[in-house]
């Protein structure tokens, strides 16, 4: 018996990506399809980084087709490319950097900036060439979180390089000052600290770049909105009703200027006692899922109130590194993984198809 490609695609309909939702086919994932003596081979092209699934996806799909009779091997070729995607209106890509996503809460002390961290190390180790930005100048945390001391290089006196921990590259007024210095600035001069940082940086091919904003609706989300393109941007709050009153308003201000809302993150959610096994919400509950609804957003995932992830930022290996098989460093590469998924559905960026057109006085 012959096996045409019209089976190949008929099975291939049937296989859903458990990180699209959608089949391999209509989502022009699967590609090359090749029949050989009825050894079949094909490519699967997939829009985000996925290294710790990729396995998965090579057996759900030589599983399928090998329910189609008489047929002999299956080889499937499984890459990923991420490509650059469209940003606000009239503000264009910086050199270097593929994607930017602002990490953002309307208020402190909700772990936007462990999040923001363990996002980056997250989509690291999924395969993606990763930076960060410490975009809060007034209290930096990023260098200690990512355990780097010591000052950023400059190789041609102009731009710096950035520094390196965990696969991952950094850059945070914190690497430029002293540890106990304030930065006693007005907004101006923060706005053009964040402006040096992002664009005197030599960011060397970076998929996406993790921006882990200040908390607020202030000079620097100004900035960030205007001037700088970002991709998308993630609001991290806890279920608490305070919190999400001002994480609403730093949602609000996104959607006023253009920027797409890729999902909310809930931190500080259920905490198990380690000893008796008992779970309560210290924060409230279901407070995220609330605001995803009001909103019509996505819920990219819920983290626990886990003492383990304040340790483990503290010590400069955030969760990600420090425990990479426990049960949080899998919810932060769920979140990850899906962030990727929601940026690769966006708009693809096509400035660089077209030729600049320059008129010259003759």
């Amino acid at each position: 018996m012959i096996i045409s490609k019209q089976q190949i695609e008929s099975v291939l309909r049937e296989i859903i990506d458990q990180s699209t939702g959608k089949d391999y086919l209509t989502n022009k994932e699967a590609r090359n399809i090749r029949i050989d003596d009825n050894n079949v081979s094909l490519d699967i092209l997939l829009g985000y980084p996925a290294r710790s699934v990729i396995e998965n996806i090579r057996k759900s799909i030589t599983e399928k087709l090998r329910t189609i009779p008489s047929i002999n091997r299956v080889d499937i070729n499984i890459t990923s490319k991420i490509v650059a995607h469209s940003v606000q209106r009239g503000v264009k890509l910086i050199p270097g950097i593929k994607n930017i996503i602002a990490v953002a809460s309307g208020k402190g002390g909700v772990g936007k900036s462990a999040t923001a961290v363990n996002l980056a190390l997250a989509l690291s180790a999924e395969g993606a060439s990763v930076g960060i930005l410490d975009a809060d100048i007034y209290g930096p945390s990023q260098p200690q979180m990512l355990g780097i001391t010591g000052r950023p290089k400059s190789f041609d006196g102009k731009n710096m390089e950035p520094m390196e921990a965990h696969g991952i590259k950094a850059m945070s007024i914190g690497f430029l000052i002293d540890e106990e210095t304030p930065m006693v600035w007005r907004g101006p001069m923060v706005t053009q600290a964040l402006q040096q940082l992002l664009n005197e940086t030599r960011w060397h091919d970076i998929d996406y770049l993790i921006v882990d904003m200040p908390p607020g609706t202030g000079d620097i989300q100004l900035t960030l909105a205007q001037k700088v393109p970002v991709t998308g941007a993630i609001i991290v709050t806890t279920p608490q009703d305070i919190a999400l009153l001002d994480a609403r308003k730093g949602l609000k201000m996104f959607e006023k200027v253009g920027i797409p809302i890729v999902g909310i993150v809930e931190n500080m959610g259920i905490h198990t006692c380690p000893k008796c096994g008992y779970g309560e919400h210290i924060f409230s509950a279901g407070g995220g899922e609330r605001m995803c609804r009001d909103y019509n957003i996505e819920l990219l995932g819920a983290l626990p109130l886990d003492i383990r992830i304040r340790e483990q930022t503290d010590s400069g290996k955030p969760t990600v590194i420090a425990d990479p098989n426990g049960h949080v460093a899998s919810i932060y590469r769920s979140i990850a993984r899906r962030v990727a998924v929601k940026i690769a559905e966006l708009s693809q960026d096509r400035s660089a198809l077209f030729p600049e057109i320059v008129i010259h006085n003759t």
